[in-house]
């Protein structure tokens, strides 16, 4: 167990999410946001150099007050106002309808309470506010499948809560959400942790 721990894992997590290829995704996905933005799960911010112009603030919320503190470091580079929260997403301390875009970036896998969370996403959101994801999720192929189901198990214990076979799409819409657009489809790793969900939605 823990050689699977130290040496595998690692190199797992290492081809399946890194860094420099995970950029153009992040890139795409905030490219389209404006407003007031409330990033769910900000973690160290490394989202924040990415934000454009009609960005006019952006909230981090995650519960980690270690990656809270990374994020507060990279902020006072950031060319946009950020406010940081300690808190849950299944319970956000926002107002209804006060937000305009709200991110989440591989963040769906780990929440508890996942559709909780994305219920008060929407309530936090206004009527016309989207909501722009990347995550990774269950793959169409049951192949596939079958292995993110059994491995989800262990690998939430190994990797901080993430699950390897939610179904995004499918949780997003059950949310009353309205999926606008959306890309999905494999990146270069194990296929079982790399299968993509990349869209926008709005409060159906």
């Amino acid at each position: 167990m823990s050689f699977f721990r130290n040496q595998v894992v690692p190199q797992l997590i290492h081809l399946a999410m890194r860094n420099r290829e995970l950029i153009p995704y992040r890139r795409r996905v905030l490219s389209n946001a404006h407003g007031r933005v409330l990033e769910i799960g900000i973690g160290s911010g490394m989202n924040l150099p990415l934000y454009g112009k009609p960005v006019q603030e952006v909230i981090g919320l995650d519960p980690s007050p270690r990656l809270l503190a990374m994020a507060r470091r990279k902020a006072t580079h950031s060319s946009v106002v950020v406010e940081f929260i300690e808190g849950s997403a299944e319970a956000i301390p926002l107002n209804q309808n006060s937000v305009d875009t709200v991110i989440t970036t591989w963040t769906l896998c780990s929440i508890p309470r996942v559709s909780l969370a994305l219920n008060e996403m929407r309530r936090v959101l206004k009527p016309d506010g989207q909501l722009l994801f990347v995550e990774h999720g269950l793959a169409p192929e049951e192949s596939v499948q079958r292995w993110q189901n059994r491995l989800t198990p262990l690998w939430k214990c190994l990797g901080g809560g993430c699950h390897l076979n939610r179904p995004i799409r499918q949780l997003i819409e059950q949310a009353g959400f309205s999926i606008r657009q959306i890309e999905t489809g494999y990146m270069k790793g194990p296929k079982p942790m790399t299968f993509m969900y990349e869209g926008r939605a709005r409060p159906a």
